[in-house]
């Protein structure tokens, strides 16, 4: 496998099952959730990019970001599967999502680095944001 067999591909629609094996992969599926709502949130993203493997036609890797078009852009759900990391394809995830910001006007464009994966995204151009704190809704059940 080359970085010249793979294809990145902005779409509106996917595998359903292709999508969920990619966030299992990252750890992120439960398996409570609604598999059926896959393709709404895939559709309701400004932008959801997916890499191919051409010589395989396997779905490698997505990222997308989610924006009102207008004024911010948070980049999410970036996932390469583990025997395709290191060889640049996140990188080419990450570049195509920003450009697609980019081209639209977006200038703020934000993410949040997992673990140790602020080394990823340093040469991409992101920085830590200084006295900032991801933080998340949670609710007692």
């Amino acid at each position: 496998m080359s970085t010249e067999t793979i294809q990145i591909h902005l779409v509106t629609s996917w595998s359903t099952k292709d999508i969920i094996t990619l966030y299992k992969a990252g750890g992120w599926w439960k398996e409570s959730y609604n598999p059926t709502l896959v393709s709404q949130m895939i559709a309701g993203s400004f932008r959801f990019a997916v890499a191919v493997d051409t010589t395989t036609q396997a779905t490698i890797g997505m990222g997308r970001v989610i924006s009102d078009g207008i004024s911010d852009a948070y980049i999410q759900d970036v996932i390469v599967l583990p025997k395709y990391r290191h060889k640049g394809i996140g990188h080419s995830l990450i570049t195509r999502l920003v450009n697609e910001c980019l081209t639209q006007g977006i200038v703020w464009i934000g993410l949040i680095a997992e673990g140790d994966s602020t080394k990823f995204y340093q040469p991409l151009g992101f920085t830590v944001m200084k006295d900032h704190h991801p933080m998340l809704l949670t609710m007692e059940k």
